[in-house]
């Protein structure tokens, strides 16, 4: 069984690669490398797979479940300028494709042994820009 949950988040970044010049990066980037940034509200979502409990009837539990990622991800992402205050990103270019890497990787590295597989983690930048990590933990 696989149960997907979803968790919403705001941050704002600026796509700039530092060894590229102002040009290269507004060719390479367009708004995205303004100066000032920009932000968006993102969805994350969560999916796990493992048997359903017979004594729950439950795949996960759901508030544990919830606390994991709010405590990897949302605590740390919410509201914050991704190039400059997410540590994981310092030194690369935070776009969703990496954003969801790290996310994916952050949550499989701490993954608890009570909740089931982190199958995978999706990240929405926009209703048209989905990003998805498949995980093995």
């Amino acid at each position: 069984m696989k149960l997907t949950r979803r968790y919403r988040f705001s941050a704002s970044h600026r796509l700039y690669t530092p060894t590229l010049s102002e040009e290269a990066n507004r060719a390479t980037y367009g708004k995205c490398a303004n100066p000032h940034g920009h932000g968006h509200n993102y969805l994350v979502e969560a999916t796990v797979e493992g048997p359903v409990d017979a004594r729950t009837g439950r795949v996960a539990d759901l508030v544990e479940l919830d606390q994991v990622v709010q405590k990897e991800i949302i605590s740390r992402y919410d509201h914050r300028n991704l190039n400059e205050q997410v540590t994981e990103l310092t030194g690369l270019v935070p776009t969703s494709e990496v954003v969801a890497d790290v996310i994916g990787r952050r949550l499989a590295d701490n993954w608890p042994d009570t909740l089931p597989g982190l199958a995978r983690v999706r990240v929405w930048e926009t209703k048209n820009n989905i990003f998805e990590v498949v995980t093995t933990s």
